[in-house]
């Protein structure tokens, strides 16, 4: 849960270092405990693709001590789907599908408030200690902007150049399907992906990218990406499944 007198994500960032991030889907508050106890560098909830209601992103959140930063993938690029996930104690926020500097500027207007932005003053965890709060807020929230279709590679540089957008995070999925090459990933999506780090580069902004495990998060470390995906809890619990299975099965047929 952000606290306002120590945020962290943002500073880490500023400071060079690369964020593993640990990707919850499945909208378990128990599952969030769970993944806080082995100290990630971050979480992030998924409220656009995942199952997460607002009750159970509030409990995740509370669930999680203020020294792991809880961002929230929202559903979309707008004042109440914002507002809603930084009310509930989240350090920060990834909004999806931004194209234009102008939609990147409304993410950022969305996620502070006055003089900054135009972010609603409001909700339980804030309000414990509003001027504190604010104060910290002001300072330490994270805007990350998902660049994923054609178009937002093109405009990459113009996005990464908005004031108050702290991260570009590359969304591998949408980005192929925009390109028209999934489920290749040929070298079309290499050459985008590295056209939106290159302008982050430029700009001195951070980009991070979707990665589906610690192997590829690694790679992409080393290629300068900044934020990356550790593991996923919908693929974890998957494949815990299926190679307990498999295991059974295979003693099963040897006895």
């Amino acid at each position: 849960m952000f606290a306002p007198r120590h945020p962290s994500l943002l500073g880490r960032l500023e400071r060079g270092e690369t964020i593993g991030a640990v990707w919850l889907s499945l909208g378990s508050a128990a599952i969030c405990e769970l993944a806080a106890r082995a100290r990630p560098d971050a979480i992030v909830l998924d409220m656009q693709h995942g199952l997460w209601e607002r009750l159970a992103v509030e409990a995740a959140i509370g669930a999680t001590p203020s020294e792991v930063p809880v961002l929230v993938r929202v559903a979309e690029n707008a004042p109440r789907a914002i507002g809603e996930a930084l009310d509930a104690g989240a350090e920060g926020v990834i909004v999806p599908l931004i194209e234009t500097a102008a939609a990147a500027r409304a993410a950022v207007s969305a996620a502070h408030y006055p003089p900054r932005g135009a972010r609603s003053g409001g909700g339980v965890r804030p309000l414990a200690d509003f001027a504190s709060y604010v104060e910290g807020a002001r300072v330490g929230t994270v805007v990350a902007v998902m660049i994923e279709t054609a178009r937002g590679v093109e405009n990459a540089r113009a996005i990464a150049s908005v004031e108050g957008v702290d991260l570009v995070f590359i969304g591998t999925g949408d980005l192929a399907l925009s390109l028209g090459i999934f489920p290749q990933f040929d070298a079309r999506h290499d050459a985008a992906c590295e056209a939106v780090r290159d302008a982050c580069l430029a700009e001195a902004r951070p980009c991070g990218i979707f990665t589906s495990g610690v192997e590829a998060a690694k790679a992409r470390r080393e290629q300068g990406y900044r934020m990356v995906v550790t593991v996923n809890d919908i693929e974890l619990a998957a494949l815990g499944f299926r190679e307990g299975a498999e295991a059974f099965n295979e003693k099963d047929q040897l006895t």
